[in-house]
C-alpha cells in the first residue's frame, strides 16, 4: 500500500508541472540541445538547501532535469524544471512496469545496512517521544516528515501508543537530502517537543521555521548517528534489542514484534 501511495504521489507531481506540460506537447528535437543545467549552476541553484549536487542529467521523464544530491554521506534524487524554478521530491515511475525510472539509480551505491546496533549509543536526548515515556519497551523510529512513507507510518505509530500502553517510542527526527525542507521541520519538532506540530508536519502541512541553534546540532547528532551506522533510508524502526528494521509495520504487527510474537 505505502509503495502505491508513493508512486501515485510521483506521478500527481510530475503530471502537475507546467514543463512537464511542456514537454508533452514536445519541441520535434533533443531536449538536451536547447535544455541544459552544470553541476555549478544546479549547486548555485540550491546552495540554500545544503549539500552537493555531483552530477546533472536529463531525466526519463521529458521536462525535468535529474540531481543527484550528496549531504552527510548519503546519496539522493531530487528532480527540476527545465525554467529552474522548481524542485520535485519522489521519483519517475514508468507506467508500464510501475517501476522506478532513474539516470542515475545505478550510480546511487547506499552503505550496508547493519543487522543491529548498541541502543545505548543511540542519541535519545534527541528523540520525540510518543506513548508512555515511562516504557518498560523502547522503540526508535528514524523517519523523515517529507517521506511518504513516514507519513503513513507515523499514522500507525500513534495507534500502537494507544494499543501499547508500555511502550515509549522514540522518533528518532532524520530528514533526507532528497527531502530539503525536512531539514527544517525536524528542527522546529526538536525544539518545541510539541506533538501537535510534529503531527502537522507529517501531515503536510506547514509548521513555525526554527529558531535555536541547539535543535540543529540535535538533528546533525541523529544523522551522524544514522550514517556512522549505515542507516540510511527512512523509515528505519530499531527494535529494543538493536535489531535493525527497514521499513516500518501497521500498529498490531509492531505490537506483536515487541512482545516477541
Amino acid at each position: 500500500m505505502f509503495k502505491e501511495l508513493c508512486i501515485a504521489t510521483a506521478v500527481m507531481a510530475i503530471l502537475a508541472t507546467s514543463s512537464y506540460a511542456m514537454a508533452k506537447e514536445g519541441c520535434g528535437g533533443v531536449c538536451s540541445a536547447c535544455h541544459t543545467l552544470t553541476e555549478k549552476e544546479a549547486n548555485d541553484i540550491l546552495r540554500k538547501i545544503g549539500g552537493t549536487v555531483t552530477s546533472v542529467k536529463q531525466s526519463p521523464s521529458k521536462g525535468l532535469f535529474e540531481l543527484l544530491v550528496e549531504k552527510e554521506g548519503q546519496k539522493g534524487i531530487l528532480l527540476m524544471d527545465y525554467g529552474k524554478k522548481h524542485l520535485i521530491q519522489g521519483m519517475v515511475v514508468n507506467i508500464e512496469t510501475l517501476q522506478p525510472a532513474s539516470a542515475h539509480q545505478q550510480n546511487i551505491a547506499q552503505p550496508k545496512q547493519p543487522s543491529s546496533v548498541d541502543v545505548s549509543t543511540i542519541p535519545v536526548s534527541n528523540a520525540v517521544i510518543i506513548g508512555n515515556p515511562k516504557g518498560s519497551k523502547k522503540i526508535f523510529i528514524f523517519t523523515d516528515p517529507d517521506c511518504p512513507y513516514c507519513r503513513n507510518g507515523h499514522a500507525e505509530l500513534k495507534k500502537l501508543a494507544k494499543i501499547a500502553p508500555d511502550v515509549a517510542i522514540h522518533i528518532m527526527l532524520f530528514p533526507l537530502p532528497m527531502h530539503p525542507a525536512a531539514y527544517d521541520k525536524s528542527r522546529t519538532i526538536i525544539e518545541t517537543r510539541n506533538h501537535d506540530l510534529l503531527d502537522k508536519a507529517f501531515e503536510g502541512k506547514e509548521i513555525p521555521k526554527p529558531t535555536k541553534d541547539s535543535s540543529k546540532k540535535a538533528v546533525d547528532e541523529i544523522i551522524k548517528f544514522a550514517n556512522d551506522h549505515g542507516i540510511s533510508g527512512t523509515p528505519t524502526m530499531v527494535m529494543p534489542d538493536g535489531t535493525i528494521q527497514v521499513g516500518m509495520r501497521d500498529a498490531e504487527t509492531m505490537k506483536r514484534m515487541l512482545e516477541g510474537k
